[in-house]
């Protein structure tokens, strides 16, 4: 089955009237091993560009390695073996740092606006067809290394993206995951009025 197929079945009902991008976003692991096209991968990093940020500060940096390239094998070494599994057949690996001082101050929305950032590359990505997945299943303190992530940027997260593949190409760990699409919390779980809940 093509991970397109399975997309297509994807059933996720919204309990409040919102543009279906975001239920219909998911996050597959299938990938095809085919190259990405740089001008696809650059609108991908275009819609990032236009992420809100505190003080219009864009913290965030985005560092990525493209398959058959010298870079490759030094990003995909970075990643836990079930990673290294189903992303063998990913389009390009990429680094998501973000500065979490601005002029030796604090910068507190460090995170959240790079989070901002990494939802728009994702949503951008949906919305042309590709698989753009997240990862936190990497070392962190080589990934830094590798990039070169010195103070006061810190490595945040992974992302692979590529070309979708069919699910019987991901190995069987993967496999079973790929057709577990999942739910998300009720409202009622994760929105309080007033204050958190004892």
């Amino acid at each position: 089955m093509h991970v397109t197929d399975i997309n297509a079945l994807l059933q996720r009902d919204a309990s409040h009237g919102v543009d279906p991008q975001f239920p219909r976003r998911w996050s597959p692991r299938a990938m095809s091993g085919e190259a990405i096209e740089d001008e696809l991968l650059m609108r991908l990093f275009e819609a990032a560009r236009w992420a809100p940020s505190s003080y219009n500060s864009q913290p965030w940096r985005f560092v990525y390695a493209k398959r058959e390239t010298p870079s490759w094998d030094r990003f995909f070494d970075l990643l836990v073996e079930f990673n290294q599994g189903w992303c063998a057949r990913a389009g390009v690996l990429v680094v998501i740092c973000s500065r979490f001082e601005k002029n030796d101050k604090p910068a507190p929305t460090f995170a959240l606006d790079a989070g901002a950032a990494w939802m728009s590359l994702a949503l951008q990505g949906s919305t042309m067809g590709l698989v753009v997945h997240g990862m936190q299943g990497f070392d962190y303190e080589k990934a830094a290394e590798a990039v070169g992530a010195k103070d006061p940027f810190k490595v945040l997260a992974m992302c692979a993206i590529g070309k979708p593949g069919r699910v019987e190409d991901l190995p069987d760990d993967a496999r079973e995951k790929e057709t577990q699409i999942s739910g998300r919390k009720e409202l009622e779980e994760i929105v309080f009025e007033g204050s958190l809940p004892d």
